[in-house]
């Protein structure tokens, strides 16, 4: 019998953005590997850390990577909201500008030495998409799930069901075994998205600035976007690679786990052939 895993253990950094210090919950995979490629993981709208599960894991094994995976303020264990506080509009942005490039520094990665590759499922792909473009010699490469790149009806409609369901179901129960202060995660991510002000939300005019090979995926039945979301991204960056999933939502690494690591082995093995030019497909 094979032997059980032991799980990494979670910290946090001190991270320091413009007028705010931050405690961030994250987790190292196969820190000891110095060598190979870093992959950093970035959660969807009511994600974190224990969210994941074991998941990262099992990509960085495939992949031959090692891997952070790390809770953005308001999860987890991380800072969560003020009382009261809610998210800007334009929170991915800042994301993807300040909070993710001051959380690498902490925690002693030189980005543009050692280039990380980015996964992000939902809102976290979005980020990771908003970092490659505005930091583009500081990412070798990114991969996303059922990312957001404009808001559409299907995703507001699915997003107030969350709302009514946070309120009649059991589901703040079960968020709450992953989220120091569940109300500050869900509120956080549900509010923002039902502000009106939101529906003028929208990141293509950045995605022609990004230069690193992408690899854009989502599931043919995603409740929470259309394909249009991905193929959008492969207009703007057209070195971009479309993988639709056949029977599979919004959570493609959940839905076609086998699939997806496939997926982002092949692509990491890609951005390891000699010579490759940065920002090839």
């Amino acid at each position: 019998m094979s032997a059980v895993p032991v799980p990494e253990p979670t910290a946090l950094a001190d991270v320091h953005t413009p007028g705010r210090h931050l405690r961030l919950e994250y987790k190292w995979i196969k820190a000891s590997r110095q060598d190979a490629p870093l992959l950093v993981f970035l959660h969807e709208g009511l994600g974190s850390v224990s969210m994941w599960k074991d998941w990262p894991r099992q990509a960085c094994e495939a992949a031959g990577c090692r891997g952070l995976v790390y809770s953005r303020r308001g999860y987890g264990r991380s800072t969560p909201l003020a009382a009261g506080e809610k998210r800007p509009v334009d929170f991915m942005h800042h994301e993807a500008l300040e909070v993710l490039p001051a959380l690498l520094a902490a925690l002693g990665i030189d980005a543009k030495r050692d280039r990380p590759i980015l996964f992000g499922h939902s809102d976290g792909g979005s980020i990771a998409l908003l970092y490659a473009a505005m930091h583009p010699g500081a990412v070798a490469g990114v991969v996303v799930a059922a990312p957001h790149i404009f808001v559409e009806d299907r995703t507001v409609a699915h997003i107030e069901q969350a709302r009514q369901a946070y309120r009649d179901t059991e589901l703040r129960a079960r968020l709450a075994r992953h989220h120091d202060d569940v109300d500050s995660a869900f509120c956080g991510w549900n509010d923002v998205w039902l502000d009106p002000a939101f529906r003028r939300w929208n990141i293509e005019e950045h995605l022609p600035r990004i230069t690193c090979p992408v690899l854009a995926m989502q599931g043919v039945d995603d409740e929470y976007g259309t394909l249009e979301q991905i193929r959008g991204i492969r207009r703007a960056a057209p070195q971009t690679q479309l993988l639709e999933i056949p029977d599979c939502r919004h959570s493609p690494h959940k839905d076609q786990p086998a699939t997806v690591i496939q997926a982002i082995a092949g692509f990491v093995g890609a951005l390891d052939q000699p010579g490759r030019p940065t920002g090839s497909p």
